[in-house]
């Protein structure tokens, strides 16, 4: 089934790599550049599952990820962390803030198509 997905990330090729592997799965994709980006752009349209990464300007993926569950109408919208950062201090600050799983970079096509079909709410 065919998900709108909001990405957020300040690498335009890993954007675009996300683009490439979630359009193919037939789902629509919207980008963002930072954290503040995607807050502003998941205040116009409804999404099935953000992902995000953390390290980014102006807003990481951590900040972004509290601003989402701090409205009562994302409480259960689907946040996929996908980042370089392994460590268990970082996912635990994920987890915390409200991260619904979490992927390290690079990642695999089939296994991030995998997750999203796995936590998108109308599978």
């Amino acid at each position: 089934m065919s998900q709108s997905i909001l990405t957020v990330d300040d690498s335009r090729t890993m954007r675009d790599m996300l683009a490439h592997t979630l359009e193919g799965a037939g789902h629509q994709v919207i980008q963002a550049v930072d954290g503040k980006d995607g807050l502003d752009k998941i205040c116009t349209q409804p999404f099935d599952v953000v992902i995000t990464d953390i390290n980014m300007p102006v807003m990481n993926g951590i900040e972004f990820i509290h601003e989402v569950r701090a409205q009562r109408e994302y409480a259960t919208l689907p946040i996929l962390i996908l980042t370089t950062e392994s460590s268990e201090e970082k996912k635990n600050e994920g987890r915390q803030a409200g991260a619904t799983g979490w992927i390290v970079k690079p990642f695999d096509p089939d296994k991030l198509l995998r997750v999203i079909e796995k936590v998108s709410p109308s599978t």
